[in-house]
């Protein structure tokens, strides 16, 4: 089986995903903008998983995914409401609803 990843930018936008998953994914956090460095922390171990990417939907956000798609071209891009703004204040039943096509999500939602 392979190996699931989800992207997102902060640690509260992890620990809003992880309530709504019931499986355990790997959730990465790239804290705001990449480096080359902080790029190739997150790209090099992860380049054989399949890898999920789920921004804000903010300038930065956009920012952020326009540079993951260049460094991981075959990972699957997941999109939040410009209306929630961010991932963090998602409603837990719209994230289930993105996240229910690729993962397993907590029945609550």
């Amino acid at each position: 089986m392979d190996e699931k990843v989800l992207i997102v930018e902060g640690t509260n936008d992890r620990k809003r995903v992880k309530k709504v998953l019931k499986e355990p994914i790997d959730v990465i956090c790239t804290y705001g903008t990449l480096s080359v460095e902080k790029l190739e922390n997150i790209v090099l171990p992860i380049e054989d998983k399949d890898v999920y990417i789920l921004v804000d939907a903010d300038d930065a956000g956009e920012h952020l995914r326009k540079q993951l798609k260049r460094e991981l071209p075959n990972a699957t891009h997941l999109y939040t409401q410009r209306g929630y703004g961010q991932v963090e204040t998602t409603p837990y039943d719209y994230l289930a609803q993105v996240l229910r096509a690729y993962f397993e999500v907590n029945q609550l939602y």
